[in-house]
């Protein structure tokens, strides 16, 4: 059979398309929406505020936007002593303490037991060491009971207030057996030890805003401390069983001290802590244990006030 020469010019142009056609590569194989830079302009690892970060797991969160009261639940605080508000926070005002503090005789639905597995809270502060006393940032206090369910405990008697390169962070939680477990900043054994782990601390100062998290994974029982987005915890496997967390009833929120620094309040006579001096911003507390970026994220928004 005979082909005409425009038929078979036309067959190899065909063959030609359809190659070039067959071998270009689709940059879209899932048929994925188009995104523009435009979309991520003035946003922060994703994030245009912080408000964005796991907002449906925040189930506490003070701003100090000119109040001192729980943004969620809408609670008052019960006592206080020696708070102002500062105009230069993080985001917006800040809570200013001379040895000072917060006090909420409220039980959060949203911190009970069995609302309250694993968790994350996250702070800005302002803080020197003072040589002498520790200061509790935060506490989820047990009425009548020196120690709470969750002592953020920051061990400012460590160092004299010239120190401003060093803060020991050395938060505790009360478990399902009934007793404590810690982490802390600081050397594990000694360099070369299998279990050693590297002296890791944020600077400090009154003039320095330092973000300070803590996250607790319920499941696996791992404890974990942040300071300016870099995890710093030396003994973070707390391990499963009884030493797992939990949130015991009634509970009560303290912030800047403990029952101790309350006049009228005190459990016993131990006087290791003082009311809190400095300053403290968005406290946000959440019902999971953030991811990595996630706290990243926090800290790297509150460095561009969002």
């Amino acid at each position: 059979m005979k082909f005409s020469n425009l038929y078979k010019i036309g067959w190899v142009l065909g063959i030609v398309l359809f190659t070039t056609a067959s071998c270009k590569k689709d940059g879209n194989p899932n048929n994925l929406p188009e995104v523009s830079p435009d979309d991520y302009a003035g946003k922060v690892d994703g994030f245009t505020t912080s408000d964005e970060v796991f907002s449906k797991n925040l189930v506490a969160y003070w701003s100090f936007d000119d109040t001192k009261n729980e943004k969620i639940s809408g609670a008052a605080p019960t006592a206080t002593a020696n708070d102002a508000f500062v105009a230069t926070g993080v985001r917006g005002k800040a809570l200013s303490l001379n040895a000072g503090y917060l006090y909420y005789a409220t039980q959060f639905n949203t911190l009970k037991t069995d609302a309250f597995k694993s968790f994350t809270i996250s702070a800005w502060v302002q803080i020197l060491n003072n040589g002498s006393k520790r200061t509790m940032l935060f506490q989820l206090a047990r009425p009548g009971i020196f120690t709470g369910n969750i002592n953020f405990i920051l061990n400012t008697n460590a160092f004299p207030a010239t120190n401003t390169d060093e803060l020991k962070i050395n938060p505790t939680f009360t478990t399902i057996g009934g007793g404590t477990q810690d982490n802390v900043n600081t050397k594990r054994d000694n360099p070369g030890d299998v279990n050693y782990f590297p002296y890791l601390t944020p600077k400090i100062g009154m003039n320095k805003w330092t973000h300070i998290a803590l996250t607790y994974n319920g499941t696996t029982g791992f404890f974990y401390i942040w300071a300016d987005g870099i995890q710093i915890g030396a003994f973070s496997s707390r391990g499963t069983g009884n030493s797992l967390f939990k949130s015991y009833e009634p509970s009560e929120v303290i912030i800047g001290g403990n029952y101790n620094v309350i006049p009228g309040k005190a459990v016993n006579a131990d006087a290791n802590y003082a009311a809190m001096t400095g300053n403290i911003d968005e406290l946000r507390i959440y019902n999971i244990n953030l991811p990595d970026s996630h706290i990243k994220a926090l800290f790297n928004l509150g460095k561009a006030g969002k």
